[in-house]
């Protein structure tokens, strides 16, 4: 994706625009990464983060600064943290100093933000529900206005639309796995039924058994059971048939 052109007279419009014309066609993480890049060149800040609710955790995915061992892993549940109070109130919360002082705020040793001095932690949220956070520090103190409270509010939610829509497609996506999964395993244990004199449960079992074994899924054992089969079946046949 091309860096957004912000005009010098409403950078902040034309920056929601940007974000809304293009996040449609984008992949999930395609996105957050371009949100993190967009807040942090339209409010100056030493570190974004941004948390993706997936469970009762939120997790961190997508950063300004090069994180790649912590991406993926740094998780919060609800509550904890200034980061989980935030998703659990709904609220933005603004610190402009000595915010590790703050009782809500977590260490992650991990990570040098923690020593930071300002910090700015956001909801996503969609239809009223949190599903995610968006968080800005800042090396020294520093104050947040209104108006970027609200900009990154804003901001919030046309992410949290992305994200809960990404969240359906991918419960979609993983159910219809699931259904054709299903599916090629009754056609195996058919094949082996017929095939080695068994019944259902042992067919079952023996495809688990392959499965430990070749350390492939039961899908994948399912298609070869099936493909050995077709095979088989289109060498009997006469020539010319």
């Amino acid at each position: 994706m091309d860096a957004p052109i912000l005009s010098n007279e409403n950078p902040e419009v034309d920056f929601l625009h940007e974000i809304g014309t293009r996040m449609a066609s984008d992949p999930l993480p395609v996105v957050l990464n371009r949100v993190v890049q967009f807040v942090s060149a339209l409010i100056k800040c030493d570190s974004c983060f941004l948390y993706v609710l997936e469970g009762d955790e939120l997790v961190l995915r997508a950063s300004k600064n090069p994180h790649p061992e912590e991406v993926g892993k740094v998780r919060l549940r609800i509550g904890q943290g200034i980061t989980g109070w935030v998703a659990e109130h709904l609220q933005p919360v603004a610190v402009a100093r000595d915010a590790s002082q703050d009782p809500r705020f977590r260490f992650f040793g991990e990570l040098p933000e923690d020593r930071y001095e300002a910090f700015l932690s956001v909801p996503v949220l969609c239809r009223g529900r949190v599903v995610g956070v968006i968080n800005l520090q800042h090396r020294l103190p520093h104050t947040h206005t209104r108006r970027e409270i609200q900009l990154i509010s804003t901001i919030g939610f046309l992410v949290g639309a992305e994200i809960e829509m990404a969240r359906l497609e991918g419960e979609i996506s993983h159910l219809s796995d699931q259904l054709e999964t299903r599916k090629l395993v009754e056609r195996a244990k058919g094949i082996l039924q017929r095939e080695l004199g068994i019944n259902e449960e042992e067919a079952y079992l023996a495809l688990q058994r392959q499965s430990r074994q070749r350390r492939k899924s039961m899908k994948e054992v399912a298609q070869a059971i099936i493909l050995s089969e077709e095979v088989k079946r289109e060498s009997q046949q006469p020539p010319g048939e």
